[in-house]
């Protein structure tokens, strides 16, 4: 049931309450009950009943009655007595009105007089339109007059949109063109769109007559699909509008618009009219009532021979819309967009190092930015290790600390595997880090506790209680009660972790502190329509100072004689490491790194996610 039917009924369900109240109101005898059956008769439609306790045309009055609903597109009246006087054969009751005008709108509420006189011994009130409001005169009636607002745009670091404009197709009609044929128009329309016939019609018939009132927008698809059919109505013509709903890179991340169709009206409920465009995903989702607003609504009264406005009753001016305001750089964007070109099975998202900001995210054609690369729940693989390489540092093991990584390992019953290896390689700790040699570096499992492991996850993110606006991931970290599982988390095979997670692990160990994410500078507060509303941001934490040089320099070494060569760049130094996922079937790798101040996390399958970054690092230089 729509909330619209649900007020109507709702309203109807309370005229007995009112009536009884204003049977009870005053003493017998007195002119409370023509006021009692005028008003109640108004406010259940029963006209009938009201104009009979008038002195007016019941037909006119009935007709001035009906006419007032149709022309405000009221769901419903309510009325209350505030006092009653009377004076011999005259009498006035004052009574407050409240309004339901639908479409979410505020109740208008007004206060009236109805005047009464004796009528052969039976009181009557003394019928003009004034009966109803103060201010209808003869000759007159009742408009409402929506002004919706464009649509908002998101927008990058610098102001500039992330969307391009596209071309909506907006069918209406000026309703005094229409003639009789309002509602033929309105049961067409209906018929071809989906649209409520009645919610059509009201709005033709509350509208002022010789503006044009929207009903039905469409893209050009569907436009085009129908517009031999539309041309057919009578009275019914395009208005072409250009939106800003065509989103540029991030894509998904900013998300897709659609035009308001008759199954969004019904699920939005409201204040959304033709004309006016949904967020179907991403950012534009998000933050739909923030970047729509609400509608600017004013009650006012016509000339019935001009069609001029006479007078505005009551306006309300609607919640302003506004923009939404993201970190993503779009200069950044466009590298990430280049690096990604034409793979399969790849994401890249990059951060600002010393603040958490989200400067870029793409992903290949295969994948989705918001599900893989921001919530991806996937497995760390030796990318953990530059979180277990910060504990160890922090529990004394020295870069140099010499390691044999072996074909083969097991640790604690746990068995590891270095792909690519026929004999035993003697190396050190840095070396082993760089070259991501997990059998060396499982082997350093008993160098540290379980509390040791989880307080350097908590102190890079992993777990923390971080949320965006759209879905996210910060990662999860399994049992490290034995050294088998302690093993494992070095190795990354009992960690999940997401490509944001990550790249702000690499942000925090090239700025000295990690951040949250933040992706959306404004608006502040989150939208109340939204379907993940961010949590507070946990606070920024310092990498401890005393290893922190130690494992910026291992870093370091997993571009300058490691295994992410490829990751190499003109310009500032390159730090990161290739760290393969192992213990899986799918040949997946992570490259962790930075340049300068900013910090990528890539994972790519069946490649070598070290010369993505490389890409991406020198397209960020030498833009195209």
């Amino acid at each position: 049931m729509s909330a619209r039917a649900r007020r109507v009924l709702a309203a109807a369900a309370s005229v007995v309450v009112a009536g009884t109240t204003l049977t009870g109101c005053f003493e017998e005898p007195s002119a409370h009950e023509a006021v009692r059956d005028f008003l109640v008769g108004w406010q259940s439609g029963d006209y009938e009943l009201a104009a009979g306790r008038t002195d007016g045309d019941p037909a006119v009055v009935r007709k001035a009655l009906e006419d007032t609903r149709v022309h405000l597109d009221a769901a419903s009246f309510r009325f209350r007595i505030t006092s009653l006087t009377q004076s011999g054969e005259e009498s006035t009751a004052d009574f407050a009105a409240e309004v339901d005008l639908g479409e979410n709108n505020s109740l208008w509420e007004y206060t009236s007089k109805l005047p009464l006189h004796l009528v052969n011994g039976v009181w009557k009130v003394r019928w003009s339109p004034s009966v109803i409001h103060p201010q209808l005169k003869e000759g007159q009636r009742f408009a409402v007059d929506p002004k919706p607002e464009l649509r908002k745009q998101v927008l990058d670091r610098t102001g500039e949109p992330l969307q391009a404009d596209t071309t909506l197709y907006v069918a209406g009609v000026t309703p005094a063109t229409l003639g009789d044929n309002a509602q033929k128009v309105g049961e067409q329309l209906a018929a071809l769109t989906g649209f409520a016939q009645d919610r059509l019609l009201s709005r033709i018939r509350s509208a002022p007559p010789r503006t044009f009132v929207p009903l039905v927008t469409f893209g050009w698809r569907k436009y085009a699909s129908l517009k031999s059919k539309l041309d057919a109505i009578p009275g019914v013509t395009i208005d072409e509008q250009k939106q800003p709903v065509a989103p540029a890179p991030p894509e998904q991340i900013v998300g897709r618009v659609s035009a308001l169709t008759a199954e969004s009206e019904q699920e939005l409920g409201g204040p959304q009219r033709a004309g006016d465009s949904v967020g179907l995903s991403g950012l534009q989702k998000a933050y739909q009532d923030y970047l729509t607003g609400s509608t600017q609504t004013s009650v006012i009264t016509l000339d019935l021979k001009t069609g001029e406005q006479v007078a505005e009753l009551k306006k309300w001016p609607g919640r302003p819309n506004a923009p939404v305001e993201t970190t993503i750089d779009s200069s950044i964007q466009a590298a990430a967009e280049s690096a990604l070109a034409g793979t399969r099975s790849a994401t890249l998202v990059a951060v600002k190092a010393r603040t958490g900001e989200v400067l870029a995210v793409s992903a290949s054609d295969d994948l989705n930015e918001e599900k893989n690369a921001l919530a991806g729940k996937y497995p760390a693989g030796n990318a953990f290790s530059i979180i277990a390489a910060e504990a160890l540092l922090k529990k004394g093991v020295k870069p140099s600390q010499p390691l044999a990584c072996p074909p083969e390992r097991s640790v604690g019953g746990a068995r590891f595997e270095q792909a690519g290896l026929t004999a035993s390689v003697s190396q050190s700790f840095q070396s082993s880090f760089a070259r991501s040699c997990v059998t060396a570096l499982a082997s350093l499992a008993r160098r540290v506790s379980g509390d040791d492991l989880a307080k350097s996850a908590a102190d890079f993110g992993i777990g923390k209680p971080w949320k965006l606006p759209l879905k996210s991931f910060s990662g999860k970290v399994g049992d490290l009660g034995s050294d088998a599982d302690k093993a494992k988390a070095i190795a990354g095979q009992n960690v999940e972790v997401s490509p944001l997670s990550m790249a702000l692990v690499a942000g925090a160990v090239a700025s000295g502190t990690w951040h949250p994410p933040l992706l959306v500078t404004k608006p502040t507060t989150p939208d109340p329509a939204a379907e993940v509303l961010p949590a507070t941001p946990p606070a920024p934490v310092a990498i401890d100072a005393k290893v922190l040089p130690a494992l910026q320099s291992m870093m370091r070494s997993g571009v300058r004689s490691g295994s992410a060569r490829a990751a190499a760049a003109a310009g500032e130094p390159v730090s990161g490491i290739v760290a393969p996922v192992t213990g899986k079937s799918k040949n997946q790798a992570w490259f962790v790194g930075w340049q300068g101040d900013v910090a990528v996390a890539v994972l790519a399958e069946n490649a070598d996610p070290a010369a993505y970054a490389g890409r991406f690092f020198a397209a960020i230089r030498d833009p195209a």
